[in-house]
């Protein structure tokens, strides 16, 4: 079982900058994928970036690619999301998630294992 607790979401002008952070409990968060999703008002949910469980294989979607940044610190069970140059399209509740593979994320998003609760993001004019 793991637990994920996103945090760091708020309100920003755009061109600003946030970092959400997800806390994942549990001893095995090292072996898991991480992502970051997003759903904005009306829209389906969408990967935004994900992770494998070395950082050694990263994906981003077409529209935050030199913009948002992904990272994990295995040793503190935290996956962080650097978002920069924020546009208001990218205004959406932002979900962490883990799953045991990163293709799963990609192609199946109804099928990952474990959600966070989701945190605001909503940048402004």
């Amino acid at each position: 079982q793991v637990q994920l607790v996103e945090s760091g979401g708020g309100l920003v002008q755009a061109g600003g900058s946030l970092r959400l952070s997800c806390a994942a409990s549990g001893r095995t968060f090292s072996s898991y994928a991480m992502g970051w999703f997003r759903q904005a008002l009306g829209k389906e949910r969408e990967l935004v970036a994900a992770i494998n469980w070395s950082g050694e294989n990263i994906y981003y979607a077409d529209s935050v690619k030199d913009r948002f940044t992904i990272s994990r610190d295995n040793a503190k069970n935290t996956v962080y999301l650097q978002m920069n140059g924020l546009k208001p399209e990218d205004t959406a509740v932002y979900y962490c998630a883990a799953d045991r593979g990163l293709a799963t994320m990609k192609d199946r998003w109804y099928a990952v294992d474990y959600w966070g609760q989701g945190t605001q993001v909503t940048v402004s004019l």
